[in-house]
């Protein structure tokens, strides 16, 4: 058995992006290849927590897709 390399990132976005942009993130996260999973508590909207092979992908790419569709994000977290 082969042992996964995991790592996680806190991405900050605005706090009044709408359901129908962080419905996006979260669809366009999960299809980024080494994302294993993602997190965006409702009571905290404005937080991304997500899981990832850095083998895999990127913190940064993972940052330039949020950042295409919410405008601003920055990592909080690594």
């Amino acid at each position: 058995m082969t042992d996964i390399n995991l790592a996680d990132v806190t991405i900050h976005i605005d706090r009044e992006t709408d359901t129908g942009i962080r419905d996006k993130i979260d669809t366009a996260l999960r299809n980024l290849n080494g994302v294993i999973s993602v997190h965006m508590p409702n009571e905290k909207p404005h937080l991304l927590m997500v899981e990832y092979n850095p083998d895999a992908t990127t913190s940064q790419n993972m940052l330039h897709t949020v950042r295409e569709l919410a405008g601003h994000a920055e990592m909080i977290s690594l």
